[in-house]
């Protein structure tokens, strides 16, 4: 049965059944990342922009298709998180432009929306590079635009535009050289195929697979800011589950032989323990957020599969009267005239960005990518009128600048993308010269130091002539990989000869939760030994890099 026109109704069930599938290949489409490093969150971070753009599609109640995208293109503003998760909102974005204000969409209306999608996504984009989310969803632009006036059927105009997407993302190794040298199609483009299959399936009314232990509720991946601006709608007396609980499960041998792990299993046997429950697994952690009336039993149930990090419990009661009890009576705060907000992993890289004067440090990183809205109630919470933000992560960075575009206040952002950048940025900020100069003093300083990391890696793999062993310690140099290693210690030592030369005269060591002092003190003592150089020492107790490098 052909279908000439949609309306809001079934653009509604478009979005959905998109958001649907994406959701259920998220883990596939995180494996499809370039480097073996534990930083493949492509599809989680899609999968939770989507997710968030299909939380607002599912409170409208009009069926106006413009509507619908516009509903859409905003919940996906506020939950983009990572580069791919800012490009899904842009596509969409300009994808609800491109509709204008119609209430039924036609082919010739649909393919104009891809267009305008394609459009505004290259914009938002400094350097767009081919081979990626863009080309794909540039090439199938092009096909609705070129086929639109060949076709009345939405069903066969979309099967032509998928198919052409598919195409596209088949293309993308012989456009992008490491997608071809690894032997992968470019994730993005993977997970807009995906959205798309989701779009004809819907058309067709074709049922989809069920969901998976990756489908993850945006509106369950949330912090405790959140919570608390969510409790002013509140009475303390309905909050049923009282304890915002979460926590990370490292994995260890010798309890999965005991125990082994799964997702699914472990998900439900929590929902008995409480709500707003989030459960997300990799090969090495789990992690979890759940209000529960019993944080303890939530955590040794965790125990059984391996070690407790990164725990944190509030009591979700106490912060309801605190911050509701006597709003009424509350004055307004005067606003400071500066504040800087940055984003870290662990807690001992809070407290030095703290030390060093940084008003919010959000927690997040390589695979927590905070999104828009999370950067933005944080430049909010400095109540201040000129704001600075230091993403410290390339990933970061787009949904950083989107934050300050919506902003109320003056924000910039200065395009930090390691910790040792963000450091220096810090430590060269100025209070009394104005923003702008201080951004650009700032992004100066950031560009003066080197970044080296040491990692392992998630798989086999051969990239760059090196070939590198699952569970093997790799060291990055800028954020390429320089050498692997099975010995930790050894590959630091690699990376810093590597890293240092002559000229350089200060080296900072940033090491994570899971290096021992006594390592550190070896490592020390390597360094001492073979440079003139000064050794600066602080315990990150960031997770995935067990060093973190500055020099300069």
């Amino acid at each position: 049965m052909a279908i000439e026109k949609i309306d809001g109704t079934m653009l509604s069930q478009m979005v959905l059944s998109g958001a649907h599938h994406l959701s259920n290949n998220a883990k596939k489409i995180d494996a499809l990342n370039v480097f073996p490093v534990p930083d493949g969150d492509t599809g989680t971070n899609m999968n939770l922009s989507i997710t968030s753009g299909a939380n607002e599609v599912k409170k409208q109640e009009t069926n106006h298709a413009s509507d619908i995208a516009n509903a859409f293109a905003k919940g996906l503003l506020m939950g983009a998180r990572g580069n791919s998760g800012v490009i899904l909102s842009q596509i969409f974005r300009g994808f609800a432009k491109g509709m204008e204000t119609k209430e039924t969409l036609s082919v010739k209306d649909l393919a104009k929306a891809f267009d305008g999608g394609v459009a505004t996504a290259y914009k938002a984009v400094m350097k767009p590079v081919e081979g990626t989310i863009l080309t794909v969803a540039k090439d199938s632009g092009k096909k609705a635009m070129d086929i639109a006036d060949q076709y009345t059927d939405i069903i066969e105009f979309m099967e032509e535009v998928l198919k052409e997407a598919k195409a596209s993302l088949k293309r993308t190794p012989d456009l992008l050289p490491v997608l071809k040298e690894v032997g992968v199609v470019d994730s993005g483009g993977q997970g807009l195929v995906t959205i798309y299959e989701g779009f004809l399936a819907s058309l067709k009314g074709e049922e989809l697979p069920e969901d998976d232990a990756s489908n993850v509720n945006m509106d369950e991946m949330v912090n405790a800011e959140h919570h608390k601006v969510t409790q002013d709608f509140m009475d303390t007396s309905e909050i049923i589950y009282g304890y915002c609980t979460e926590f990370m499960v490292k994995f260890e041998d010798d309890k999965l032989k005991q125990n082994p792990f799964n997702e699914d299993d472990f998900r439900n046997e929590l929902s008995e323990l409480g709500d707003s429950l989030l459960v997300v697994s990799d090969d090495e952690i789990v992690k979890v957020h759940v209000h529960s009336e019993t944080p303890g039993t939530c955590m040794n149930l965790g125990q059984r599969y391996g070690s407790l990090i990164n725990m944190k419990i509030e009591n979700m009661r106490e912060q309801h009267t605190a911050i509701v009890g006597d709003k009424k009576k509350e004055k307004p705060k005067e606003k400071i005239e500066f504040a800087i907000v940055t984003v870290a992993m662990g807690s001992g890289l809070k407290t030095l960005f703290e030390s060093l004067g940084v008003a919010v440090v959000i927690e997040g990183g390589q695979t927590m990518n905070p999104s828009t809205q999370d950067i933005n109630e944080a430049i909010n919470q400095t109540n201040a009128k000129n704001v600075i933000v230091l993403p410290n992560n390339k990933n970061i960075l787009m949904a950083a600048e989107q934050a300050a575009e919506i902003a109320d206040v003056n924000v910039r952002v200065v395009p930090t993308k390691t910790i040792p950048q963000g450091i220096s940025a810090v430590l060269s900020f100025h209070p009394e010269v104005d923003i702008d100069e201080n951004k650009a003093v700032m992004e100066e300083a950031s560009l003066q130091v080197k970044t080296g990391q040491i990692t392992y890696a998630v798989r086999d793999t051969k990239i760059d002539g090196l070939t590198i062993e699952k569970g093997s310690f790799m060291g990055l140099n800028e954020g390429k990989i320089v050498n692997t290693n099975k010995d930790q210690l050894e590959s630091a030592k690699s990376l810093i000869e590597k890293l240092v030369t002559e000229e350089d005269e200060l080296l900072t060591i940033l090491y994570g939760e899971d290096v021992d002092e006594a390592e550190v003190e070896k490592l020390t003592a390597f360094i001492e030994d073979t440079y003139d150089l000064e050794v600066e020492i602080h315990d990150g107790k960031q997770p995935i890099y067990s060093y973190i490098f500055s020099v300069e």
